[in-house]
């Protein structure tokens, strides 16, 4: 359907992962319009689509590929060897030339997308079948030995295809050609069971990638997880640390491109990321009939000792107790659902312990139900159910969350399920994650972005997106508090999006429990007053047919 159809909604997986966009996008026009909506989280979904991880199983599982696809070929040998030679010519003449490519257009499901790949033939050793079926089996060989090691490993594709020309005699060439060459095979053995066959093509997929770039992408390898250091389960990660490589097909291929999300801020560090100069770049305010966001910056708890995640502070008894006073305050005033973030599931735990063992989660739920969401996505579903269900009822009910969960982007929080939000610090990722050491590294080198404010820019987009979730139209109302002391500090607020911090006065910006107490209170009662929607004199917001008219005229 999709050569049919005016408009297609799909994620954008299908556009960005050339595995897949070989499948379903490589029909459309040039003359297309792409959209990206909610795209502040567009880098990250482009990285993720260059990246592939190799662990046992997986070589497990591609050996048993490999011998099922050895039997297969001796099979055609004895009944059908025609097919295998008719593939072996059509290797010869190069890929291009093939019935189901046509020269000029991108050949969009390879990984790499270089255009000259098209035009040469398959390296000799790998044209036979059962050629390429062994210098796979010498790669899964030597990458199971790279898997034996003790220590962290770290080094660029060109060391990789150096060091494994030199220990399995694979070449650059050959491992470019991997994952079409697979391709190729499937299709003359006639494999429909693709699933099945899952762990050759990653396999395949990373050779292709390693042996196509030279640089954005590091391969690391980690004998263990660092969070569970006792449990070995080593790991291979090809991680991609250029957002751009995955979207540059897209702008070349595509006449217009359109990024976009309530949350894009600071607006011009996206350009840099994703390697483009913008021909238009637009921040919008929200036009609202009245102010019906209140966010405000709390610094400190009703003692006035200062309140923060940062981790020197983070297990501190009087930060855990202030947070705590904090949400027992407001759920006494606060009708309805209140969402709570935190910046980790272990915090999360650590925080709501502690609060049971004091009695505060006791106090907190004389005046309202608490629901938490857990990693299980079961759970958590039935969570949010009887959370929704609570309110409806008018018992009101507290949502503790994950800044980097599953609630934290797509479930809304309109009307009575959210009228306040509370972001518990400011969601830094995992910095010691070895990936995201290499990402930062080559960002600095590459397009000179700082370590710090390409941290303060992910953590506070996601913050914004957490925020978010309580304003979902003109008539929605709510509060969203920032308790961390952090917040306070220029450089970190600013980098919110505009719609909020045009709603953050500067008498907002450096409060204690009871001062945010007395906001909440305020601003609830100015809330629960009836007025119009559609807005009068200059904040009209819902416009009528002779509006549109009126303002039409008044363009010409």
């Amino acid at each position: 359907m999709v050569q049919f159809a005016n408009v297609i909604v799909y994620s954008y997986q299908y556009m960005l992962d050339p595995k897949v966009a070989g499948i379903i996008s490589k029909e459309m026009q040039k003359e297309s319009v792409v959209v990206f909506d909610e795209a502040h989280n567009i880098d990250n979904v482009c990285i993720e689509a260059l990246s592939v991880s190799v662990r046992r199983q997986t070589l497990e599982g591609a050996t048993r590929n490999l011998n099922k696809m050895t039997q297969e070929i001796n099979r055609f040998k004895a009944t059908d060897e025609g097919r295998l030679r008719q593939e072996y010519n059509r290797l010869v003449e190069g890929l291009a030339q093939r019935g189901n490519l046509p020269i000029s257009d991108t050949w969009l499901s390879n990984p790499a997308l270089p255009d000259d790949i098209l035009k040469e033939a398959v390296p000799g050793n790998i044209r036979r079948a059962e050629h390429f079926v062994s210098v796979l089996r010498r790669l899964i060989q030597y990458l199971n030995g790279r898997l034996d090691t003790e220590n962290v490993e770290k080094e660029g594709p060109v060391s990789f295809q150096h060091n494994i020309y030199k220990e399995a005699g694979i070449d650059q060439k050959m491992l470019k050609f991997c994952y079409d060459r697979l391709h190729s095979l499937m299709l003359t053995l006639e494999i429909t069971d693709t699933d099945e066959f899952l762990h050759i093509q990653t396999i395949c997929d990373f050779a292709t990638l390693v042996g196509t770039y030279s640089q954005g992408f590091s391969i690391i390898i980690e004998p263990y997880d660092e969070r569970m250091p006792s449990i070995p389960d080593p790991v291979l990660q090809l991680s991609c640390h250029d957002a751009s490589l995955a979207i540059k097909p897209v702008f070349q291929r595509f006449q217009s491109v359109v990024i976009t999300s309530g949350t894009l801020s600071p607006i011009d560090l996206y350009p840099k990321l994703l390697n483009f100069h913008p021909v238009v770049s637009r921040s919008f305010t929200m036009s609202l009939t009245r102010d019906c966001i209140c966010p405000m910056v709390l610094t400190r708890g009703s003692d006035q000792l200062p309140v923060s995640t940062k981790f020197d502070m983070r297990s501190d008894l009087g930060v855990v107790r202030n947070y705590g006073r904090l949400l027992l305050e407001m759920v006494s005033v606060v009708p309805d659902g209140i969402v709570c973030f935190f910046v980790s599931y272990s915090y999360m735990d650590q925080i709501i312990n502690s609060w049971n063992e004091t009695g505060i989660l006791k106090e907190i739920m004389l005046h309202k139900l608490v629901f938490i969401e857990t990693q299980d996505v079961v759970e958590t579903t039935l969570a949010l159910d009887n959370y929704r269900r609570a309110c409806d009822c008018g018992r009101g009910a507290v949502f503790f969350s994950v800044a980097r969960g599953k609630v934290a982007e797509g479930i809304d929080f309109d009307r009575h399920y959210g009228r306040l939000v509370i972001m518990f610090g400011i969601p830094f990722q995992y910095t010691l994650s070895k990936i995201l050491l290499s990402r930062l590294d080559y960002l600095k080198e590459t397009f000179q972005i700082k370590e710090g404010d390409f941290l303060t820019f992910d953590a506070l987009r996601q913050a914004a997106q957490c925020v978010g979730r309580v304003i979902r139209s003109k008539a929605d109302y709510g509060m969203m508090i920032f308790a961390d002391k952090r917040y306070s500090r220029h450089d970190k607020r600013s980098k919110l999006p505009g719609w909020i911090l045009s709603h953050l006065r500067d008498a907002h910006l450096n409060l204690s429990t009871d001062m945010a107490l007395h906001i909440a209170k305020e601003f609830l009662r100015k809330m629960a007053q009836p007025y119009d929607k559609t807005g009068s004199g200059g904040r009209k917001t819902l416009l009528t047919e002779e509006d549109l008219k009126e303002m039409g005229e008044t363009r010409m």
